[in-house]
């Protein structure tokens, strides 16, 4: 069996000593090479450029002169693993990890002032199937992520700073978020103010930290908006359990890592507001169990579709034991499954140097580094199984 705790320790010196910079798969469009082409106006040439860099085999991105940045979701994700180490184990070294992070996350801040919200935003531009996002553009999904972490951490220290951040960021979500549905039962928020996507799991992002907005604040509003955005999600579930990644007919697919997220965030809201649990557990109960029938092989391997099991990616893996590690005490097949997929994953997609590895396809492997994709989520998942190992 792996021993978790020295891959971690190794895992996170290697993103320490390079000060979490790095590379992500969304990144393309960083390009210095593209950026000087009229390539760069056009949403199709977007598109392909982005797709090419982040699907072939080999890294471009030193031969496209595409520059290492942090990325504000992975330093989220880095802070959610320092904050589970620390809760596991309260050593001066997880503390001091910890207290690292804070302000290099909370310098990554999208501040308007005026309107008193708070966002953060992906360190690259980005063309989607939907929309496009010029770097910085404050997004929901760093912005959610950031907010789990800042809970995860005033759960543990407490303070004014970070009671008044997740206050901010509710009123971000509530206030600068596009409403794609907005009904008297239920709102889908957008994925930035720029754009009307309607996508299952970044909406639920949204609803998860007006959660964490309620919890420290008395702002009530913020509960009422979450559990309006809950139940667009609840509304949105098949017969057999499962989300397609968003209802519109560029979305109809079904793949591993935004299950886990749903499934982990409906967790984290009926722990925060158990009056909605009526209708939130028989979802949970139904879609963990197509999850964890339909997503993964008899020995731990994380299909990436339902009914496709290439690629075996990083994020795959690291989001479905995060997840996993979250339902260990309500489902007796969480943790063990959990230590399956950490185990192959230590197996093939970590190097010898704590590196990580993007994807296993079905011929070779694709050892690109990514620090949000791979590094971040490893980090978090590890820590996350960890903690629920020993809390067994």
């Amino acid at each position: 069996m792996t021993d978790l705790t020295e891959k971690y320790e190794q895992l996170w010196r290697q993103a320490s000593d390079n000060n979490f910079f790095g590379w992500d798969p969304f990144d393309g469009l960083e390009s210095r090479i593209f950026r000087v082409t009229p390539l760069r106006y056009f949403r199709s040439t977007r598109l392909l450029w982005q797709q090419a860099v982040k699907r072939s085999p080999v890294n471009l991105r030193r031969l496209l002169i595409v520059p290492k940045s942090v990325n504000s979701k992975g330093l989220a994700l880095f802070l959610l693993a320092a904050t589970a180490r620390h809760r596991a184990e309260p050593t001066l070294t997880h503390h001091v990890e910890m207290e690292t992070l804070v302000p290099i996350l909370l310098g990554k801040e999208v501040r308007n002032s005026s309107a008193n919200t708070l966002a953060f935003g992906y360190n690259f531009d980005w063309q989607s199937r939907a929309f496009f996002a010029p770097k910085g553009l404050p997004t929901i999904v760093p912005t959610a992520f950031a907010a789990r972490a800042i809970y995860e951490y005033w759960r543990q220290k407490g303070g004014w700073v970070f009671e008044r951040a997740l206050i901010d960021i509710g009123h971000f979500i509530s206030k600068d978020l596009n409403r794609s549905i907005d009904t008297a039962d239920e709102i889908c928020f957008s994925y930035t103010p720029l754009d009307h996507t309607k996508i299952y799991n970044a909406s639920l992002l949204a609803a998860e930290a007006l959660a964490y907005g309620s919890e420290v604040s008395s702002e009530y509003g913020f509960r009422e908006l979450s559990q309006k955005a809950v139940r667009f999600v609840l509304n949105g579930q098949r017969e057999d359990g499962s989300w397609l990644y968003g209802p519109g007919e560029i979305h109809g697919w079904v793949d591993n890592f935004h299950t886990a997220f749903v499934l982990d965030s409906l967790r984290r809201i009926s722990e925060l507001m158990p009056w909605i649990n009526s209708e939130v557990e028989p979802a949970i109960d139904r879609g963990f169990e197509y999850w964890v029938s339909n997503f993964f092989l008899d020995d731990g391997t994380p299909k990436y579709f339902d009914q496709q099991t290439y690629p075996i990616d990083i994020h795959s893996a690291a989001a479905a034991i995060v997840t996993l590690a979250g339902f260990a005490g309500r489902d007796i097949r969480a943790l063990p499954l959990a230590r399956k997929v950490a185990d192959l994953m230590v197996a093939n997609l970590i190097g010898p140097d704590g590196s990580t590895y993007y994807q296993k396809r079905r011929l070779f492997t694709v050892k690109t580094p990514f620090v949000r994709w791979g590094q971040a989520w490893t980090a978090y998942a590890l820590a996350s199984l960890i903690e629920a190992e020993i809390a067994k």
